[in-house]
């Protein structure tokens, strides 16, 4: 069993509130360089005393509104097209909304469903299979991710409580299924990632983290710690430090593990490495994987290197040549920024024709308490030597808002995920939509990666649909893009907006897929 009683010399101390918000002279947001996980809000002086219920927008136009707030704050999405007509699936674990957009101004609700207790839509990914022709789903099903959803005290406390939550029965890893129709699905496939007792009713690790990488095709990534050994976890909220597998997946009713990769650390046995990193015993980085390995182009297709940000363990670029022996071909340690989540986000859609990924961590701590989480531009061009060479600008709020700067509009500020790769059509090369939390959906234009402008956005109001006291901490943390006609999704806690912008091109309205 893991041992987390860890030497903690590391460990960010909290920090004097006088350090840190607007500086006198600048004028602008000074972050701690270094802050413990905290739950709860911190305002510093400034900080709005209510929750702003005006929206700002610039260079965009809302297409149209819904009341619909399936969980505050983060949401899961995906698309697939049956018989001439675009559906989207919204989902967040117990709850699942199945709308058709084919008229994308007329959004109409198919499905809706809630899960039995015990039961998980875990985070899914879908796609074409051009051999079957049919829609194949991978989903994701992982233990609970923060330690107090299983009603513990924390990791750091009682040992006895974390080897209970260790062995609790229940299955861990991924299944697989075949869409029938919009909202029909069949199970295919259950696969568990425990490696010593895949069939057992006691599993180990953490199961499928993130939505799995598939293509369609014969290969299936998925990000998981695999056994309990693998807990080099420093956040206090969660156990377990996930790696990356690679599956064939050429039926998919039948997956097979290839290879495992890990950043040296991460398990048990591997204290020599684990004391090297820069994150070692600060008990608040997260240091794993967050989401599976991204690629710019199906292996199958010819694609060859694949891209992670394994949490506060840095950027890899990972040789998927033999895709039975994954082989690192070069690292970057990104920028130390304690806490929230230094590595999540990998965009690997500019690869192809650009040479970059786009790479960000994300806030976890209110009211600016903790070093900003920038959006990096990586060059991939040498994949043995990644460059940033380009960083997105801080959003700052129009002249009329009643703030100096998004961190005093409270809540959570700064960037989530910019959308999956299984959004539909071609991503636009020079355009990165990011949601931003407080800040809203902002857009940028990297047609120059050493001089990025924000092109438009759309910050939505504060206040929500939901009443939840709690909400209003990330309002705006998810999006989607469907590129091929030129429209924007956010999922806020004030609804769901369609948004067009010119910096996307005209919107499609017309309905034909």
């Amino acid at each position: 069993m893991a041992d987390f009683d860890i030497d903690d010399r590391n460990a960010p101390k909290p920090v004097d509130p006088a350090s840190y918000g607007i500086d006198p002279v600048s004028g602008k947001f000074r972050h701690p360089e270094a802050t413990p996980y905290t739950e709860g809000p911190r305002p510093v002086k400034g900080s709005l005393d209510y929750f702003e219920d005006k929206q700002y927008i610039s260079n965009m136009t809302v297409e149209g509104r819904w009341p619909i707030v399936l969980n505050p704050g983060v949401s899961h999405q995906f698309f697939a097209d049956f018989d001439g007509r675009r559906y989207m699936y919204h989902y967040y674990r117990t709850r699942l909304n199945v709308y058709d957009i084919t008229e994308p101004r007329n959004l109409k609700v198919i499905l809706e469903k809630k899960f039995n207790p015990g039961e998980d839509f875990g985070a899914t990914s879908i796609a074409y299979n051009p051999d079957l022709k049919k829609w194949i789903l991978f989903q994701s099903i992982e233990v609970a991710r923060a330690t107090s959803a299983a009603g513990l005290t924390g990791k750091y406390g009682d040992p006895a409580q974390i080897a209970g939550y260790m062995t609790k029965p229940g299955f861990r890893g991924f299944r697989v299924f075949e869409l029938l129709g919009p909202t029909e699905w069949r199970k295919i496939a259950e696969v568990s990632t425990s490696s010593l007792h895949p069939k057992g009713n006691v599993q180990e690790g953490s199961g499928g983290v993130g939505a799995p990488t598939y293509f369609g095709g014969k290969y299936a990534l998925i990000a998981t710690a695999p056994d309990n050994s693998f807990v080099r976890m420093e956040y206090p909220n969660y156990v377990y430090s996930a790696a990356q597998q690679i599956y064939d997946v050429e039926d998919p009713s039948n997956p097979k593990l290839l290879d495992t990769w890990w950043v040296p650390g991460q398990r048990l046995g591997e204290e020599d490495a684990y004391r090297k990193w820069r994150q070692y015993g600060n008990r608040t980085s997260w240091t794993g994987a967050r989401l599976p390995i991204a690629l710019a182009k199906p292996i199958e297709q010819g694609g060859r290197y694949g891209y992670t940000a394994m949490g506060g363990l840095g950027f890899h670029v990972i040789d998927l040549a033999d895709p039975h022996n994954m082989k690192t071909v070069g690292s970057l340690d990104l920028p130390l920024s304690v806490g929230g989540v230094e590595g999540d986000n990998v965009d690997a859609s500019l690869v192809e024709e650009r040479g970059l990924v786009l790479v960000n961590g994300y806030p976890m701590n209110e009211d600016g308490y903790e070093p900003y989480k920038d959006v990096y531009i990586i060059d991939v061009r040498n994949p043995a030597r990644p460059e940033i060479i380009g960083t997105f600008p801080r959003p700052m709020p129009p002249k009329d808002a009643p703030y100096a700067d998004f961190v005093l509009r409270r809540g959570k500020f700064g960037p989530k995920r910019n959308g999956y790769y299984f959004q539909p059509g071609k991503p636009n090369p020079n355009v990165a939509v990011f949601p931003y939390n407080n800040a809203g959906i902002q857009i940028f234009d990297i047609s120059d990666p050493k001089n990025v402008k924000i092109a438009a956005y759309f910050v939505p109001p504060m206040k929500d649909e939901l009443k939840n006291p709690r909400s209003y901490t990330n309002p705006c943390e998810t999006l989607v893009v469907e590129w091929d006609r030129k429209l924007i999704w956010g999922f806020t806690n004030s609804g769901i907006y369609l948004l067009s912008t010119p910096a996307l091109g005209a919107p499609d309205f017309s309905g034909r897929i």
